[in-house]
Protein backbone atom coordinates (compact mmCIF):
# COMPACT_ATOMS: atom_id res chain seq x y z
CA UNK A 1 0.00 0.00 0.00
CA UNK A 2 1.34 3.26 -1.39
CA UNK A 3 0.32 6.50 1.17
CA UNK A 4 -0.97 9.79 -0.84
CA UNK A 5 -0.59 13.07 0.63
CA UNK A 6 -3.76 15.58 0.03
CA UNK A 7 -3.06 18.41 2.00
CA UNK A 8 -6.79 20.17 1.41
CA UNK A 9 -8.52 23.50 2.79
CA UNK A 10 -11.69 23.48 1.28
CA UNK A 11 -11.91 20.94 -1.53
CA UNK A 12 -15.54 19.26 -1.18
CA UNK A 13 -16.64 19.71 -4.23
CA UNK A 14 -13.43 17.93 -5.72
CA UNK A 15 -12.67 15.39 -3.29
CA UNK A 16 -15.18 12.61 -4.59
CA UNK A 17 -13.63 12.62 -8.22
CA UNK A 18 -10.29 12.89 -6.26
CA UNK A 19 -10.74 9.59 -4.26
CA UNK A 20 -12.90 7.98 -6.25
CA UNK A 21 -9.80 7.82 -9.01
CA UNK A 22 -7.60 6.75 -6.72
CA UNK A 23 -5.48 3.57 -8.09
CA UNK A 24 -5.70 0.13 -6.49
CA UNK A 25 -3.11 -0.18 -3.62
CA UNK A 26 -2.79 3.51 -2.77
CA UNK A 27 -4.33 4.80 0.50
CA UNK A 28 -5.74 8.64 -0.05
CA UNK A 29 -4.56 10.80 3.70
CA UNK A 30 -6.72 13.69 3.00
CA UNK A 31 -5.22 16.39 5.58
CA UNK A 32 -7.08 18.94 6.59
CA UNK A 33 -5.70 22.42 6.89
CA UNK A 34 -8.82 24.50 8.34
CA UNK A 35 -11.72 23.43 5.86
CA UNK A 36 -15.25 25.28 6.65
CA UNK A 37 -17.07 23.49 4.12
CA UNK A 38 -17.03 19.63 5.23
CA UNK A 39 -14.31 18.33 3.24
CA UNK A 40 -13.02 15.98 6.08
CA UNK A 41 -16.29 14.66 5.93
CA UNK A 42 -16.39 14.11 2.81
CA UNK A 43 -12.75 12.79 2.47
CA UNK A 44 -14.31 10.13 5.14
CA UNK A 45 -17.00 9.17 3.49
CA UNK A 46 -14.98 8.61 0.38
CA UNK A 47 -12.67 6.03 2.11
CA UNK A 48 -9.57 8.54 3.32
CA UNK A 49 -7.66 8.86 6.45
CA UNK A 50 -8.33 12.12 7.53
CA UNK A 51 -5.57 14.11 9.59
CA UNK A 52 -6.54 17.20 10.63
CA UNK A 53 -3.40 20.22 10.78
CA UNK A 54 -5.17 23.39 12.79
CA UNK A 55 -1.55 25.49 11.56
CA UNK A 56 -2.58 27.07 8.37
CA UNK A 57 0.21 26.64 5.09
CA UNK A 58 0.46 24.41 2.19
CA UNK A 59 3.89 22.85 4.26
CA UNK A 60 2.00 22.41 7.58
CA UNK A 61 -0.92 20.35 5.88
CA UNK A 62 2.20 18.39 3.76
CA UNK A 63 4.19 17.68 6.76
CA UNK A 64 1.17 16.74 8.88
CA UNK A 65 0.81 13.79 6.13
CA UNK A 66 4.45 12.64 5.56
CA UNK A 67 4.15 12.15 9.99
CA UNK A 68 1.03 10.42 9.87
CA UNK A 69 2.13 8.15 6.64
CA UNK A 70 3.15 4.48 7.21
CA UNK A 71 4.36 3.20 3.76
CA UNK A 72 7.96 2.94 2.66
CA UNK A 73 7.48 5.40 -0.12
CA UNK A 74 4.93 8.33 -0.47
CA UNK A 75 3.24 10.14 -2.61
CA UNK A 76 1.82 14.09 -2.59
CA UNK A 77 -0.43 15.59 -5.05
CA UNK A 78 -3.21 18.22 -4.37
CA UNK A 79 -6.51 18.09 -3.75
CA UNK A 80 -8.03 20.07 -6.10
CA UNK A 81 -8.94 17.97 -8.99
CA UNK A 82 -6.10 19.39 -11.26
CA UNK A 83 -4.12 16.40 -11.25
CA UNK A 84 -5.61 12.50 -11.89
CA UNK A 85 -4.37 10.48 -9.19
CA UNK A 86 -4.48 7.69 -12.01
CA UNK A 87 -1.19 9.19 -13.01
CA UNK A 88 0.57 8.19 -9.37
CA UNK A 89 1.87 4.88 -10.89
CA UNK A 90 3.62 6.38 -13.85
CA UNK A 91 5.54 9.03 -11.39
CA UNK A 92 5.72 6.47 -8.97
CA UNK A 93 7.66 4.16 -11.52
CA UNK A 94 10.87 6.96 -11.65
CA UNK A 95 12.02 5.56 -8.09
CA UNK A 96 13.32 2.66 -10.25
CA UNK A 97 16.17 4.94 -11.20
CA UNK A 98 15.76 8.38 -8.95
CA UNK A 99 15.23 9.37 -5.51
CA UNK A 100 13.04 11.72 -5.91
CA UNK A 101 10.13 11.53 -8.83
CA UNK A 102 8.29 15.19 -9.86
CA UNK A 103 4.90 15.03 -12.15
CA UNK A 104 5.58 18.59 -14.17
CA UNK A 105 2.38 20.15 -14.87
CA UNK A 106 1.38 19.70 -18.92
CA UNK A 107 -2.31 21.49 -19.39
CA UNK A 108 -4.66 20.20 -20.77
CA UNK A 109 -7.51 23.18 -21.25
CA UNK A 110 -6.10 26.57 -21.90
CA UNK A 111 -6.38 28.60 -18.33
CA UNK A 112 -5.47 25.72 -16.44
CA UNK A 113 -2.40 27.09 -15.52
CA UNK A 114 -2.67 31.05 -15.15
CA UNK A 115 0.06 32.82 -16.95
CA UNK A 116 1.01 34.75 -13.65
CA UNK A 117 1.05 31.31 -12.17
CA UNK A 118 3.13 29.89 -14.51
CA UNK A 119 5.89 32.78 -14.59
CA UNK A 120 6.27 33.03 -11.10
CA UNK A 121 6.73 28.63 -10.86
CA UNK A 122 9.26 28.97 -14.01
CA UNK A 123 11.41 31.87 -12.51
CA UNK A 124 11.99 29.83 -9.19
CA UNK A 125 11.84 26.22 -11.29
CA UNK A 126 15.24 28.01 -13.56
CA UNK A 127 16.90 28.53 -10.74
CA UNK A 128 17.15 24.73 -9.60
CA UNK A 129 17.79 23.56 -13.19
CA UNK A 130 13.98 22.33 -13.64
CA UNK A 131 10.79 22.79 -16.05
CA UNK A 132 8.33 22.79 -12.60
CA UNK A 133 8.54 22.43 -9.31
CA UNK A 134 6.24 19.25 -9.74
CA UNK A 135 2.93 19.60 -7.81
CA UNK A 136 2.55 15.75 -8.15
CA UNK A 137 5.35 14.15 -6.51
CA UNK A 138 6.75 10.80 -4.76
CA UNK A 139 9.86 9.59 -2.89
CA UNK A 140 10.71 7.44 0.38
CA UNK A 141 9.43 8.14 3.58
CA UNK A 142 12.58 7.75 5.92
CA UNK A 143 15.20 9.67 3.92
CA UNK A 144 11.93 12.59 3.11
CA UNK A 145 12.35 12.94 7.03
CA UNK A 146 15.95 12.50 7.32
CA UNK A 147 16.22 16.27 4.67
CA UNK A 148 14.60 17.74 7.71
CA UNK A 149 12.06 20.38 5.70
CA UNK A 150 11.22 23.14 7.74
CA UNK A 151 9.02 25.60 5.96
CA UNK A 152 5.64 25.23 6.59
CA UNK A 153 3.98 27.32 3.62
CA UNK A 154 4.16 27.74 0.15
CA UNK A 155 7.93 27.02 0.47
CA UNK A 156 7.91 23.02 1.19
CA UNK A 157 7.61 21.72 -1.90
CA UNK A 158 10.48 23.71 -3.22
CA UNK A 159 12.29 23.30 0.01
CA UNK A 160 12.18 19.89 -0.36
CA UNK A 161 13.89 19.05 -3.97
CA UNK A 162 16.43 21.91 -3.18
CA UNK A 163 16.83 19.42 0.51
CA UNK A 164 17.09 16.41 -1.63
CA UNK A 165 19.62 17.86 -4.38
CA UNK A 166 21.93 19.11 -1.95
CA UNK A 167 22.33 15.61 -0.57
CA UNK A 168 23.27 14.18 -3.65
CA UNK A 169 19.49 12.51 -4.88
CA UNK A 170 18.46 11.73 -7.95
CA UNK A 171 15.54 13.45 -9.51
CA UNK A 172 13.82 12.11 -12.14
CA UNK A 173 10.86 14.27 -13.70
CA UNK A 174 7.85 13.17 -16.35
CA UNK A 175 4.81 14.95 -17.91
CA UNK A 176 1.14 14.82 -15.95
CA UNK A 177 -1.78 16.54 -17.00
CA UNK A 178 -3.11 19.38 -15.43
CA UNK A 179 -6.48 20.03 -15.32
CA UNK A 180 -8.56 23.43 -14.40
CA UNK A 181 -9.09 22.92 -10.47
CA UNK A 182 -12.31 22.92 -8.51
CA UNK A 183 -13.34 25.65 -7.35
CA UNK A 184 -11.19 29.11 -6.63
CA UNK A 185 -7.13 28.59 -5.98
CA UNK A 186 -5.83 29.86 -2.60
CA UNK A 187 -3.03 30.39 -4.83
CA UNK A 188 -2.23 29.99 -8.49
CA UNK A 189 -6.26 31.85 -8.46
CA UNK A 190 -4.80 34.75 -7.66
CA UNK A 191 -1.66 37.11 -8.63
CA UNK A 192 -1.65 38.15 -4.85
CA UNK A 193 -1.72 34.52 -4.00
CA UNK A 194 0.99 33.34 -6.52
CA UNK A 195 3.34 36.57 -5.24
CA UNK A 196 2.99 34.85 -1.18
CA UNK A 197 3.88 31.73 -3.27
CA UNK A 198 7.03 32.89 -5.04
CA UNK A 199 7.84 35.17 -1.78
CA UNK A 200 7.99 31.89 -0.04
CA UNK A 201 10.30 29.81 -2.18
CA UNK A 202 12.64 32.88 -2.78
CA UNK A 203 13.30 32.85 1.08
CA UNK A 204 13.63 28.99 0.92
CA UNK A 205 16.05 29.57 -1.76
CA UNK A 206 18.13 32.19 0.15
CA UNK A 207 17.96 30.06 3.49
CA UNK A 208 18.29 26.77 2.25
CA UNK A 209 21.83 25.21 1.29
Amino acid sequence: MIDVVLPCLDEAAALPWVLGRMPDGYRAIVVDNGSTDGSADVAAAHGAQVVHEPRRGFGAACHAGLLAATSDVVCFMDADASLDPAELPEVLALLRDADLALGRRRPVKRGAWPPHARLGNALVARRVGLRDIGPMRAARREPLLDLGLADRRSGYPLEMVVRAVGRGWRVAETDVAYHPRTGRSKVTGTVRGTFQAVRDMRRVLETVR
